[in-house]
């Protein structure tokens, strides 16, 4: 497989969790608030992943997203502009996995999702012109 493959493979999967944010969102009730912002986590975090995938950077085995997306600020600076998104999804990695003492509400699974998006979507815009080419 070639290693835009293995990029597209890993944006597959972030897409793929980003549907199913969506879809605990907008069609089940009662929401399941807690998966949409586990899911929300893993998308960014796959995109992120793919990102560094796409530079051939060997990226660290974490789910702090934070750190990954600091990797990223290293082949590209705009990444700091989505540092505080990444920061605010990390704790859904676990928190929205197990029962914790901390309830989430609509609105905090509802910004999960759109700071998810917005981190995908700019992994995204680096890496499909360039995989065109």
């Amino acid at each position: 497989m070639s290693d835009i493959a293995w990029v597209h493979r890993w944006l597959k999967r972030a897409n793929d969790d980003l549907t199913t944010a969506r879809h605990v969102m907008e069609d089940l009730h009662p929401k399941l608030l807690e998966v949409c912002c586990y899911e929300s986590q893993q998308a960014a975090e796959k995109a992120l992943k793919a990102y560094l995938i796409f530079k051939d950077f060997r990226f660290p085995l974490t789910h702090e997203l934070f750190k990954l997306c600091d990797a990223c600020a290293s082949f590209d600076i705009r990444f700091n502009d989505y540092a505080d998104d990444c920061a605010d999804l990390t704790p859904y990695a676990v928190h929205a996995r197990y029962p914790m003492n901390e309830e989430m509400d609509e609105p905090e699974a509802q910004a999960a999702l759109r700071k998810a998006e917005r981190v995908v979507r700019f992994c995204v815009s680096l890496i499909a012109p360039a995989s065109q080419e």
